[in-house]
């Protein structure tokens, strides 16, 4: 149609709008899969840092160790599984959500 055809207007970017989340980026099992396994290799290594360096200061600083090692997992898997940037990050965001779920009480620091 024309400039002024019933494909061009408000309604069509409302639809468009609306549909934003229909693309091939949908919830996987695969990312929870990646992320646990993240956080079990970022647990692993963490106590390999204990053993090598002591239990750290505080809570924070064990938290942002855990991430540094999951967020490294998740990009060695992600470049040898051909993931994309948003898969990557969903599985990265995934990793913290369970690293921050554990009570310091919980891991002895």
């Amino acid at each position: 149609m024309g400039w002024f055809g019933d494909d061009n207007g408000p309604d069509q970017a409302a639809n468009d709008y609306d549909n934003i989340g229909d693309g091939e980026h949908e919830a996987k099992l695969s990312h929870e899969l990646l992320a646990g396994a993240a956080s079990a290799f970022a647990a692993r290594e963490y106590e390999k840092h204990q053993e090598a360096n002591g239990k750290p200061a505080n809570h924070q600083v064990a938290k942002e160790l855990l991430a540094g090692f999951a967020g490294a997992f998740v990009d060695r898997e992600a470049e040898t599984r051909g993931l994309d940037f948003i898969d990557r990050e969903k599985a990265k965001r995934h990793a913290r959500e369970q690293i921050d779920s554990v009570p310091p009480e919980q891991n002895g620091y």
